[in-house]
C-alpha cells in the first residue's frame, strides 16, 4: 500500500501505522522538579541517546505537560532506565494525576536525590542519568509552522549503575531486561542479543570519546 499522511484514511487501518513501525522504541522515564520542589515521574516513549560524547539523549512531549514545563523551568531532568521488573510501576507513572499528586509516591517508587541535579532518580531503578538542558526545540512541520511537539534535549552530567548489571567491563543489556515501546499498547524486553562486527570503515564502536583507549 501507499498513502500520504495528510490523508490517513486511504491506508484503511484503525491507528497511525507510524508508531508501529518506529519499533522498538527505548522508553525515557523521565523525572522532573519545578522551582518550587515538586517533582514529577513520567514515561515517554519518543525517546532516545542522539550523540555519544559529550553524552546527549532527549525526549519529545507531544503537548506542555510537566515533564517539558519542569525542564524549562529547572534546566535539568534525570532519565531512569524502565525494566522488566518495574514494568508495573512505570506504567502507573503514566497515570495523568492532579496537580500536587507524586507519581514517585502513585507507583510505589523512592524518590533519590541526584549527586549533581535536583531532579530525583528512580531508586528502584538499575540505572540513571542525571542531565542538564542544552536545548529546547519546538518542532514545526514543512511550512513551519509550530506543532504542540517539543523536544527536550540534555547532556548527562552524572551516571548511575547498579553493578549488578555489569558484566566483563559492561552494561549487560540481559542483566537488565530494559523495556522498550512497540507499536500501541505492545511492549518488549530485551532477553537475548547477539554479536555483529561493524565493519572496519565504520569508526571505533565506542562512539567520539576524545579519551577512548578501548
Amino acid at each position: 500500500m501507499f498513502f500520504t499522511p495528510e490523508k490517513r484514511d486511504q491506508h484503511l487501518l484503525p491507528h497511525d501505522p507510524f508508531k508501529g513501525l518506529m519499533i522498538p522504541r527505548p522508553i525515557g522515564w523521565i523525572s522532573t522538579i519545578n522551582t518550587k520542589g515538586n517533582a514529577n515521574l513520567a514515561p515517554y516513549s519518543f525517546f532516545n541517546g542522539f550523540f555519544s560524547w559529550p553524552n546527549i539523549l532527549g525526549f519529545s512531549s507531544e503537548a506542555r505537560k510537566d515533564s517539558l514545563v519542569f525542564a524549562e523551568q529547572t534546566r535539568e531532568f534525570t532519565w531512569n532506565i524502565a525494566t522488566w521488573d518495574l514494568k508495573e510501576q512505570m506504567n502507573l507513572s503514566s497515570e495523568a494525576l492532579d496537580a500536587g499528586n507524586s507519581e514517585f509516591e502513585y507507583a510505589g517508587l523512592t524518590p533519590e536525590p541526584g549527586k549533581i541535579v535536583k531532579a530525583p532518580r528512580v531508586l528502584e531503578s538499575p540505572a540513571s542519568l542525571e542531565c542538564k538542558v542544552t536545548q529546547i526545540i519546538k518542532l514545526t512541520d514543512l511550512n513551519g509552522i509550530e506543532t504542540s511537539g517539543t523536544v527536550v534535549f540534555g547532556q548527562v552530567v552524572g551516571v548511575h549503575i547498579d553493578q549488578r548489571v555489569i558484566a566483563d567491563g559492561q552494561v549487560d543489556a540481559t542483566k537488565l531486561k530494559p523495556l522498550a515501546r512497540c507499536g500501541y499498547n505492545e511492549y518488549t524486553v530485551i532477553k537475548d542479543t547477539f554479536i555483529m562486527e561493524r565493519p572496519a570503515s565504520a569508526g571505533s564502536p565506542f562512539g567520539g570519546r576524545p579519551d577512548s583507549t578501548t
